[in-house]
């Protein structure tokens, strides 16, 4: 029985489609489809069951997959310890982060990853939906702010902070606030977040923290997006360190308020990377997780 069918099967159960496993495998869904049917004739049993709106295993192909799933863990687990006892690090790893960090801060660093590693294959998946590290196959992922999912590992890449800044032409023509009240009287670039879109908050030296109401013309839904539209002198915005690192030092946009930490959710916030909890973690994702490590250990201001 070949177990590329069987790992098939097991991540359309996972997944509940053929699409999306087609995808992640780079097939036709037709190809995903004819290797189940093929797999049921072999078996003598029905394992999904097909309607226009769902598909879904049947009794005996759930029971199937609960025996079948762990085996492919550990053959999965298997090709990996093999290939580190060889030395040679090969295979595919799937990691995913939001489209701005991983333009901003994973992208950049692949060339020289990849003349390190010749032979591993990075997938690296942007998107600003928190994929299921499960169900997609994803290795390891990157991801900001606070924690949510328990049943996942995470541990802390780099602090993050925020910063409201504006460029020099925008101040020219329409002034600096002078303290945080003063931004309601400024067009803010606004990101479609509950908290981000509608309020700020400001801790300053004292730790004493005050809430401002802020509004604007322009809501973007990408981090670059508003960074770009900062720089051009559009408004005010809230943007985050590892985003405009370069901008201000180099002077393409001002820091508004030096003395003060922002935030639109919580202040003590940070990029985390995060896997699957399992007891087994590939030398491969042991390796990426060292090397983003060393890479970005100064990215924070």
């Amino acid at each position: 029985m070949d177990i590329s069918v069987l790992q098939l099967y097991v991540d359309v159960v996972q997944q509940g489609s053929f699409a999306a496993v087609a995808r992640a495998h780079n097939i036709d869904p037709s190809s995903v489809s004819r290797a189940i049917a093929k797999l049921e004739a072999e078996l003598g049993i029905r394992l999904l069951q097909r309607t226009t709106r769902q598909l879904s295993p049947t009794e005996a192909g759930m029971a199937y997959f609960e025996r079948i799933e762990p085996l492919m863990q550990e053959m999965q687990q298997a090709i990996a310890i093999a290939s580190e006892v060889t030395g040679q690090l090969q295979g595919v790893l799937r990691v995913t982060a939001s489209v701005a960090f991983g333009l901003q801060r994973i992208v950049p660093l692949l060339p020289e990853f990849e003349q390190t590693y010749p032979k591993l294959t990075v997938e690296l998946l942007l998107t600003d939906t928190n994929l299921d590290l499960v169900a997609e196959r994803v290795d390891l992922a990157v991801r900001l702010g606070l924690l949510q999912d328990s049943t996942l590992i995470g541990q802390r890449l780099m602090q993050t902070h925020y910063f409201v800044c504006a460029s020099p032409s925008y101040i020219a023509k329409q002034g600096a606030p002078a303290q945080p009240i003063d931004i309601t009287a400024h067009n803010c670039l606004l990101f479609p977040l509950a908290g981000f879109r509608s309020r700020w908050r400001f801790r300053d030296s004292q730790g004493e923290t005050v809430t401002v109401a802020v509004q604007g013309n322009t809501v973007i839904s990408n981090a670059i997006g508003l960074q770009q539209c900062v720089i051009a002198g559009m408004g005010i915005a809230l943007l985050p360190n590892w985003l405009i690192q370069a901008d201000l030092h180099s002077g393409r946009l001002v820091n508004l308020f030096p003395d003060y930490g922002v935030t639109a959710t919580d202040f003590d916030t940070a990029a985390w990377l995060v896997y699957p909890s399992r007891a087994y973690v590939p030398s491969k994702v042991r390796i990426f997780i060292d090397f983003l490590r060393r890479s970005l250990a100064n990215s924070s201001i």
